[in-house]
């Protein structure tokens, strides 16, 4: 894919998280998150926050969108834009990186965006070190 078709993608699944950031359930943060994940096959799912009062038990955009693509069958991600209401750069949390280790290989794509700019990684740069079964 050429960079100008990459942009464009980009930038779609930055509009997808930034379409569904008001369903975001967080009235105890105030911090709205939404996330858009492509798929290999081409589906794109996106997710939002949920929270909880008992704060375990919520839910970040990231999985969330990642569980509604798996309970679909989808398995591998190409890759995954976040956004927030903070409309700053919002990194995925360390629970959601040790996830997405289990779907996304070292050239899956995180995309990010304060509004301005668009920043994107390779999973790799934002996990080099997930937990592995393989002692």
């Amino acid at each position: 894919m050429d960079n100008l078709s990459d942009l464009n993608e980009n930038k779609a699944l930055l509009q997808k998280a930034h379409e569904v950031l008001s369903n975001s359930y967080s009235p105890y943060s105030n911090f709205k998150v939404a996330a858009a994940i492509l798929t290999q096959s081409g589906k794109i799912f996106t997710g939002v926050n949920i929270e909880n009062l008992s704060y375990p038990a919520g839910i970040c955009a990231e999985r969330c969108a990642m569980s509604k693509a798996i309970s679909e069958g989808e398995k591998i991600f190409k890759k995954i834009a976040v956004v927030s209401s903070a409309n700053t750069f919002t990194y995925p949390c360390g629970i959601c990186r040790q996830f997405m280790s289990e779907f996304m290989n070292n050239d899956s794509e995180i995309i990010l965006s304060d509004n301005d700019i668009i920043k994107v990684f390779k999973f790799s740069e934002i996990m080099p070190y997930a937990f592995d079964s393989d002692f």
